[in-house]
């Protein structure tokens, strides 16, 4: 998976037309973290790296996050609705670990940062960031299990 999306994100950023330096400035990583991702010797990115990247790059953070392996293409997953992110929930995710992520996202509250509101792309991105660690969190926490 890992050799699969730096081939990718490779052929994403020599398309553009871009060097390695210029997207790792661009997306306020390191070149050499851009390099291991595309050489495969990194593991897949997290969600906020993948999110840099996509806008570095003005391209789908959907896109990435399927190619990455986080998201099935195709699929959504019901606590977004229709229109939302195209996020899926994992493979291994039981219905009690949707219910909990449905029920960590309910609370629609007004999100505030240093006292100003967040706009709807600023909640999104929280939200992108939040359900990538949530599904992260969870799968860590199903392996330790497993180990026991």
């Amino acid at each position: 998976m890992e050799q699969a999306f730096g081939l990718y994100l490779k052929k994403l950023r020599e398309d553009r037309g871009i060097s390695m330096n210029q997207l790792a400035q661009a997306a306020g990583i390191s070149g050499s973290q851009i390099s291991r991702i595309e050489n495969g010797l990194r593991g897949i990115p997290k969600p906020p790296t993948i999110r840099k990247i996509a806008d570095a790059l003005g391209s789908s953070y959907e896109e990435l996050m399927t190619r990455a392996g986080y998201w099935t293409d195709g699929e959504h997953d019901p606590v977004y609705g229709q229109g939302a992110s195209n996020h899926d929930t994992p493979d291994w995710a039981t219905y009690k670990d949707k219910r909990d992520f449905k029920k960590m996202l309910e609370d629609d509250g007004e999100l505030m940062f240093d006292g100003i509101p967040l706009d709807q792309e600023d909640k999104q991105r929280i939200k992108d960031v939040l359900t990538g660690l949530f599904w992260e969190a969870k799968q860590m926490n199903k392996r330790g299990k497993d180990k026991s």
